[in-house]
């Protein structure tokens, strides 16, 4: 078997009502949560800041960390308007809708200010990525000189083989739909060798890149 498995691009986002709302209502609490406890472990600090979350799905991280930093102001960007809805929705009956800014963009072209986040956050939108040069880009674009980044995302396992045996692990106890698009998100995420080579083209040379699980892989550091 080949070590090096061809990536398998997926589309960027989900439009789709029906898609968008069977990812709203599954059960990733766990998995978000200890994204939002990683995130508050690099950023500390509690003091008023802005932050953006990139590819924020239905919003469900930055509500999480919305309650755990009311000084912080998030802007949830996703370029599908069928997450931002439920993400809308969830902010509101959470009684954090004020410290949200929900936007529908591209993440790779946001139009957003650039040079205006101290933090720029996302989970699992690298896998997403086809043009990863424009979206490094971007992200460089909007964070301040001296802005914390946190991404969080699978990481690309070396055979089909390998990438069953991860979804009969993790996702086989769920609907079929749902362990195949886990299946598909496997086959399109980056190897760690892929991303430290796009940081690196990019200039972004102060951000790790390291596997934290058998299956994740995050992307973190502080920029300048």
């Amino acid at each position: 078997m080949c070590d090096d498995m061809p990536r398998q691009p997926e589309p960027e986002y989900m439009d789709d009502d029906a898609e968008a709302e069977a990812y709203a209502v599954s059960d990733f609490s766990e998995v978000n949560q200890t994204f939002v406890d990683r995130l508050l472990e690099l950023v500390p600090t509690r003091d008023a800041l802005t932050a953006v979350d990139l590819g924020t799905g239905p919003g469900d991280i930055p509500i999480r960390v919305s309650r755990a930093r009311p000084a912080w102001h998030i802007t949830a960007v996703d370029a599908s308007e069928a997450m931002l809805r439920f993400g809308r929705k969830a902010s509101s009956e959470a009684g954090v809708a004020e410290r949200i800014t929900w936007v529908q963009a591209d993440a790779k072209d946001t139009q957003l200010p650039a040079r205006t986040f101290d933090v720029v956050f996302s989970n699992s939108i690298l896998h997403h990525i086809n043009e990863t040069g424009a979206f490094w880009s971007e992200l460089k674009r909007l964070a301040k000189p001296d802005a914390w980044v946190f991404l969080r995302d699978l990481w690309r396992p070396k055979s089909p083989e390998d990438a069953r045996r991860i979804v009969e692990t993790y996702g086989g106890v769920g609907p079929e739909l749902e362990q195949e698009e886990y299946y598909r998100s496997l086959l399109s995420a980056y190897t760690l060798e892929e991303l430290r080579d796009q940081l690196a083209q990019t200039g972004l040379t102060t951000l790790r890149v390291e596997k934290v699980t058998d299956r994740h892989m995050d992307v973190f550091g502080r920029l300048g």
